[in-house]
C-alpha cells in the first residue's frame, strides 16, 4: 500500500487537482484571432517551404502550433522571427488542420 492509496482511505472525498489539468487538452488553449493567418510556398536553396505568419497572440501559443503541426505531418522545420517554417509543402494540409482547430487561414503564393 503506497502513500496515494492511504491518503485515499483517509480522504476519500477528496479531488485531486492533477485530474483535472490532465484532462483538458493543450490544442484547446489557443487564441483565435480575427485576421486570418498567412499560407505561403517558397524555395529555399532549392528546397519547398511552407511559412505560416501573421498570427497575433502570444508567442507560446504560435510555438505550441508549430509544435503541434511538425507532429502531426511529421516533418522537421522551426520557428523564427514570428515566422513558422514547415519543411515541404504542406499548404492544403496545414490548411484543414487550422480550419479544424477554428483559425481562418489565407492562401497565398501558387
Amino acid at each position: 500500500m503506497d502513500l496515494q492509496d492511504q491518503l485515499k482511505n483517509l480522504f476519500p472525498d477528496h479531488v485531486s487537482e492533477d485530474v483535472s489539468k490532465e484532462t483538458q487538452d493543450e490544442g484547446d488553449d489557443l487564441w483565435i484571432q480575427d485576421d486570418p493567418i498567412i499560407c505561403k510556398y517558397e524555395k529555399r536553396k532549392g528546397k519547398p517551404v511552407t511559412i505560416l505568419e501573421g498570427y497575433t497572440g502570444a508567442t507560446e501559443d504560435f510555438k505550441s502550433l508549430a509544435k503541434d503541426l511538425k507532429t502531426r505531418l511529421s516533418v522537421g522545420g522551426s520557428f523564427k522571427d514570428d515566422k513558422i517554417i514547415i519543411q515541404g509543402d504542406y499548404r492544403d494540409k496545414i490548411m484543414d488542420i487550422l480550419k479544424d482547430k477554428g483559425f481562418r487561414v489565407k492562401r497565398v503564393g501558387g
